[in-house]
Parts: structure tokens; sequence; C-alpha cells
């Protein structure tokens, strides 16, 4: 059986180990959403990782609320990107750049625009904006005739991450976000080919992955799932139907791997509401299965070693530890992550952890 350190292909992708960087949201690019300096130590310092999956990363100007975080719809941004993929491969590593649009989950303030989503409806809670928290606005039915803008947005973000050098894409298709909001039935309403059974709400999924498959290449897409319980509002009514019927049409387009972001067992941050639905999603999906949350280095190597997964993805411990995959590899304790910071701008909590040597030295 494979082991967390032996490589393997996603796709036309040749990772050297099965320790995957989760897409972690961080708030270090400008407030035009163009990517810093700092950026590219930060993605540099993790690239021993066998895959890198960055940031959400915004596909237009309607879909980016987060303060602070980048884009990839403009030449300046393609541009900014440029140095932190040269940097990754320089230094062995691979790196996808993760496509988001997140619907409902914005603010006006951030976006000048009002929400779009599956339905009118509006997410619980409150939004990040420049002038701190505030409650989320009404969003507007994304309208049928729209529907091919936005396919035409998520192939020009993907052409742009191809120029940019990224080794490819994954589509953010969970957390609540807007193709999470679209697969849900309590957040979506419709009564169109878009609403109502599994077939209608899992189309627009299909339909984003297939564009991207068609831009760039299946082997070189991705593609993001949270199946288990309530996320930012988001929900259903029956995951073992809905997830299971999405990753086999997505593995009949052929991506090249399906990242779950669903706790295992006890979770740190958002306990399982169901059963866990990612063996059933496995036997429906025959590309690369990525797990991901609260695994630790014995656990992810016991996934991997009982083919439970083909990869584990990790991301709080990679923010505090660039170099993770040493620390597991060694049962090298973990540095804790600095929650403080998570989105501040600067280094420090984002290019300051120490490497396990300085820890000892210390």
């Amino acid at each position: 059986m494979p082991t967390l350190f032996d490589p393997i292909e996603l796709g036309a992708i040749h990772a050297s180990n099965r320790i995957v960087m989760a897409p972690l949201t961080r708030g270090r690019a400008t407030r035009a959403h163009v990517p810093t300096g700092i950026m590219v130590d930060y993605y540099r310092q993790r690239a021993a990782a066998g895959l890198i999956i960055t940031e959400g990363t915004g596909i237009t100007r309607e879909g980016l609320g987060w303060p602070y975080a980048p884009g990839l719809w403009s030449d300046e941004q393609v541009e900014a990107w440029k140095p932190v993929t040269d940097a990754v491969h320089e230094a062995g590593g691979r790196i996808v750049t993760q496509l988001w649009h997140m619907g409902r989950v914005v603010h006006s303030s951030v976006t000048g625009q009002q929400p779009v989503s599956s339905s009118v409806t509006t997410a619980p809670n409150q939004a990040h904006t420049y002038d701190g928290k505030q409650d989320y606005e009404e969003a507007r039915a994304l309208a049928i005739h729209e529907i091919p803008r936005l396919l035409d947005e998520y192939r020009h973000a993907a052409r742009n991450a191809i120029r940019a050098g990224f080794d490819g894409v994954q589509l953010h298709a969970a957390n609540g976000y807007l193709i999470d909001q679209f697969l849900r039935d309590n957040s979506n309403f419709r009564d169109d080919l878009y609403g109502g059974p599994v077939e209608n709400r899992i189309r627009l999924l299909t339909e984003v992955a297939q564009a991207l498959a068609d831009e760039i290449g299946a082997d070189r897409t991705g593609v993001r799932l949270s199946p288990n319980g309530d996320v930012q509002g988001a929900n259903d009514s029956n995951p073992h139907a809905l997830f299971p019927a999405a990753a086999a049409a997505l593995s009949k387009i052929g991506i090249a791997f399906l990242e779950l972001r669903e706790p295992q067992g006890e979770s740190s941050f958002r306990p399982n509401e169901v059963a866990v639905v990612a063996p059933a999603i496995r036997a429906a999906f025959d590309g690369a299965l990525i797990l991901n949350s609260d695994f630790a280095g014995e656990s992810a190597e016991r996934a991997v070693a009982d083919g439970i997964a083909d990869a584990v993805a990790f991301g709080r411990p990679f923010i505090a530890n660039p170099d993770l995959v040493r620390r597991i590899a060694d049962g090298l304790p973990f540095n804790k992550p600095d929650m403080a910071t998570f989105y501040t701008q600067g280094a420090e909590g984002y290019t300051d952890y120490p490497l396990a040597e300085e820890t000892v030295a210390a």
C-alpha cells in the first residue's frame, strides 16, 4: 500500500508526496486584490508539500468579498502571481489556485454590488469588511441568462491561472459559497433546471467543472466539496444522496482530484452532524481523493495506507509550520497557529513561524 511520502500523479500534476497544503484565506493581498511580495515568501516556505492549493482566489469582483484576498481576473493580478508560482516551482513544488466565487457571503461595501446566490436569501451571521463586521445583505437570485456569463468568468480565470504559471486549478464548491449554495436544499429554492431534485442542484457544479476541463484540461482541474453539515448557513437534508451524485458527475468529467473538507472524527473546528459521507463519495469517484480536516501525521498515514484517501490535506498546521512535511516525517511537534494573525496584514503570523531546528535552538 502507498505511504504518505510516496509520489502521486494528480492528473497531469506530479506530486512528490501525498501531503497537500489546503486552501487558507490569509488576507495579504492589496485592497485591489493584487498579490504582494510577502506572498512569494509564504508559498515558497511551504513548497515541500506534494501540492499547494492556494487561498481562495476571486474570479470576479462580484464574487470576492474578503478584504485583501487575491483575485485572478486582471492582467495586473496575473503578473503579480507569477513570482509566487516561480518561487514554488524553483523550490521543487507544485501549486494550483483555488477559484472562488463567494455568492451571498459577501458585503456590498467590499464588492460594490448586491450579492448573488442560487435564490433570494440572506446568509446568517456577519461579513468581514474593511469597516469591521457587518450583517450580510439579501442576495438576489442569479438569473438563468446570467449562467453563461458566469461560466465565461470561470473560464477566463482558469486561462489566467495558466498564464500566471499555476499547474492547474481547484474549483471551490464548498463551505457555503456560490456553488455550494446551489447544491444544498436549504439555500436553493429554485424551480428551474438548477433547483429541486439532486440532478438539477448539481447542474451548476458540473457545468463549471466541465467549462474548466474544456479550457485547461480535466487533468489539471480539481474540485473541493464540504459534504457534511451546516457551513455558513448552507446545509442539506440528505447529503448522502447529494454528494455521491455530485462526485459521480465529476468523475464522468474526469477531473484530476476531489478534495473533501469533512471531519473524520472528533473535530476541533466543527463536529460532523451526520455520518461521514466520504466513503460513499470514494465509491462514486474514480480520480484521486484528498481528505481534509483535523488529521495529524499518524492518522493521515493510516488513511493513505488503508486506502481511505489517496492524499491528505492539512490547513491550520501549514499556517504555523512551513516545514510541516519534515515535522510529520520525523515525528516532530507542531508549532501552534496564532489565530489573532490569521487575517492581518504583514509578516507576523504569516512568514515568521520558526522551523523545527530554530525551535530546538531556542
